[in-house]
């Protein structure tokens, strides 16, 4: 149970350092934001859970794939806000939009020999 609570701790750290950055630099927040490292503390924290090398791999493998479905959600939230739509209504939208996409690919991506 603490292990738990030190990667919770960890990951949140990471999060909030992000957000508060991006409160006066909106841009290196994005950076900190974009950067792989919830991607990166899962693989540590998977390996050291499960440290089997093609586990891993299929893991790292299935990331990169379902990263693609997200990435309109960063193009369509901007969109909606400049368009005057509020906050929630615009955030929900990338959301519904990315889940979308990610069913997509799931669907698709074992017609393609990508496996998930």
């Amino acid at each position: 149970m603490f292990y738990l609570a030190v990667k919770a701790l960890i990951s949140g750290i990471l999060i909030a350092a992000a957000s508060e950055v991006a409160k006066r630099f909106p841009g290196f927040g994005a950076l900190i934001a974009s950067l792989p490292l919830v991607s990166v503390l899962g693989m540590i924290w998977l390996w050291r859970d499960k440290p089997d090398a093609e586990n891993m791999a299929a893991h790292a493998g299935a990331t990169f794939w379902y990263v693609i479905p997200s990435l309109p959600m960063f193009l369509l939230i901007p969109a909606l806000l400049r368009s005057g739509l509020p906050f929630w209504l615009a955030l929900t939208l990338g959301c519904i939009l990315t889940i979308v996409l990610y069913l997509a690919m799931t669907l698709l991506a074992p017609r393609f020999g990508f496996r998930l």
